[in-house]
């Protein structure tokens, strides 16, 4: 049996024909998966359009949720087919992005600000060229604060081949941060 889900009485309240319980759950949900699909690809502004669309197809195919599944899990189910799907969108239509304007220094230590800037510029790099499937479980893994069985119900996989995605993300990242984990 599945742990209590407190969203869960929402979203059968919005099965049920109650439209009011989709504003409650955008409300406690739509911050974390904006962040989510912000990590999946890197973009603001297309995060937030996938963010609203996740909503949408929730919306859309509330009649299709299962009682007994975690409602998180379905969730970032759709968040991250809408991301899988933008990001092969992406990989067939590239386009030439513009910087985005760097955050102003902080005046209290403009060097300690820059260093973190440069390390988390670096992070956010380092994790958006990982391949698809091993940023996808790592996100949800460390940003989400999923379960590993969490997210093997989201990718459609085994709780085996997310601990061994999550190693392999890990190990990629270890190796593409050497100079800051060693600096």
């Amino acid at each position: 049996m599945n742990p209590p889900d407190p969203d869960r009485e929402e979203m059968l309240r919005l099965s049920a024909g109650e439209d009011g319980a989709l504003d409650l759950l955008m409300e406690r949900w739509k911050d974390r998966v904006t962040s989510y699909l912000y990590r999946m690809c890197g973009n603001d502004s297309v995060a937030n359009d996938l963010a609203e669309e996740t909503f949408v197809q929730l919306y859309q195919s509330r009649g299709k949720y299962r009682k007994d599944g975690r409602f998180s899990s379905w969730l970032f189910g759709i968040a991250a087919n809408l991301a899988r799907h933008h990001l092969r969108w992406k990989g067939r239509h590239p386009t030439t992005r513009l910087e985005e304007s760097p955050e102003p220094f902080s005046e209290e230590n403009p060097g300690s600000t820059a260093e973190s800037r440069e390390r988390s510029e670096a992070v956010r790099k380092a994790v958006s060229a990982l391949p698809e499937d091993l940023r996808s479980v790592l996100v949800l893994s460390e940003y989400q604060d999923l379960t590993q069985a969490e997210i093997a119900d989201i990718a459609g996989c085994t709780v085996k081949a997310v601990e061994r995605r999550l190693s392999r993300a890990r190990e990629l990242l270890r190796r593409d941060l050497a100079a800051y984990l060693n600096g």
